[in-house]
């Protein structure tokens, strides 16, 4: 049974405060399983002895502090306690013989409950383990289920039909019916995996279109568990690839910006710079541009510029704005966007070789945040 219309608000108020609860819940997941994997990688989970006893697949507290300081996950010794207390109280790691509820600056063995088997596995954390693991077989494996495609007058990225998923998850061996698959596809859109492209249908078997909502493979800050107020999504006031440096209490920012308020022009026939090039002491236009209410003009093909920006452990560092065509509105002096050439004013033509130029700022964002990790981007150079 499709909802519609009064019926799909009445329930839509309480899913979202609980879809806020099961985004923070998944946060601490995938963030505590990327830290996990990492640490594996670097050789600071290992198996280790103490008083005869060898006790594998853990870590010392002391020594994690300094690798959180010396990778820049955490700014000093304090923070990196409350960030590792964070995943305790989430029953992500545990003390290797459970003696301390507290994550302390000593000698003192933890270990991740995945790496022994005591993840407490509730229904919810179950979910979100499920999705992420159909979330990566279907962008790891060639399939024609995410695709550009329309509904109701519009077109979205990456967005699968729902009869369609379900065929797959049959197929997969995911779920063993249809009845199955559409409940499993309904307990992913309660728990903010996946959406319907308007947000308008609840998940039923059908033509109807849906997205992934929750990107798996974004790279996430561990700063970001202390700060749940930082997370973005797709409806935020900022654009929710640009994952740097945010300030939730609307401070000011190390970006270089320009006012949505203010006009910015494109030019015709704009000579091509270099990747090195400049505009002013900055390296950014200083100038104030004007927006015009009108559409834009289309520049000439030499003005279209390339830059292929690789995202780091806090995002791409820019910021978009508007629609047919959008607009860089900030880049963070410091990030990969920056360094890949990316200007305040420059006009988004295309997003991995995707024309966007009819396209609003949501829709590039999702692009964006369903996509790999170095985007390659074609942008407008304004005058």
């Amino acid at each position: 049974m499709v909802l519609e219309g009064r019926e799909m608000d009445g329930i839509g108020h309480t899913m979202q405060k609980k879809a806020a609860e099961l985004e923070r819940l998944a946060e601490v997941l995938v963030t505590g399983e990327q830290l996990r994997l990492r640490l594996h990688e670097a050789k600071v989970i290992k198996d280790r002895r103490h008083h005869l006893r060898t006790y594998p697949n853990c870590f010392v507290a002391k020594e994690l502090i300094d690798w959180l300081i010396e990778h820049k996950e955490a700014s000093d010794r304090d923070t990196a306690i409350k960030i590792m207390q964070k995943l305790l109280d989430q029953s992500i790691i545990h003390h290797v013989c459970d003696e301390h509820r507290e994550f302390k600056d000593l000698k003192l063995f933890y270990r991740f409950r995945k790496d022994d088997g005591t993840f407490p596995l509730d229904s919810e954390a179950k979910v979100f383990m499920r999705g992420q693991r159909i979330y990566e077989k279907l962008m790891n494996t060639e399939n024609s289920l995410l695709q550009t495609r329309e509904e109701e007058g519009g077109t979205f990225e990456r967005a699968l039909l729902a009869s369609e998923f379900i065929d797959w998850l049959l197929q997969e061996g995911e779920m063993a019916t249809r009845e199955e698959a559409e409940r499993l596809g309904r307990r992913l859109l309660e728990h903010g995996i996946i959406q319907h492209v308007t947000n308008k249908h609840h998940f039923a078997d059908g033509p109807l279109l849906y997205q992934f909502r929750m990107n798996f493979r974004r790279r996430r800050r561990l700063i970001e568990l202390l700060h749940e107020r930082s997370r973005c999504i797709p409806e935020s006031h900022d654009s929710p690839f640009c994952l740097r440096k945010q300030n939730s209490d609307g401070g000011n920012t190390s970006f270089l910006s320009v006012s949505p308020t203010k006009e910015i022009k494109v030019a015709v026939g704009v000579r091509r710079s270099s990747l090195s090039s400049s505009c002013g002491s900055s390296g950014y236009y200083s100038s104030s541009p004007t927006l015009s209410s009108s559409p834009p003009v289309l520049c000439n093909p030499k003005s279209v510029l390339k830059r292929q920006i690789v995202g780091d452990a806090v995002g791409w560092g820019f910021v978009v704005r508007g629609s047919k065509p959008c607009h860089i509105q900030a880049v963070d002096p410091g990030g990969p966007a920056a360094a890949a050439g990316m200007k305040v004013c420059h006009f988004v033509v295309s997003v991995n070789g995707l024309n966007v130029l009819s396209h609003d700022y949501r829709t590039v964002s999702n692009l964006i945040l369903t996509g790999p990790r170095t985007i390659v981007m074609e942008v407008m150079e304004e005058a």
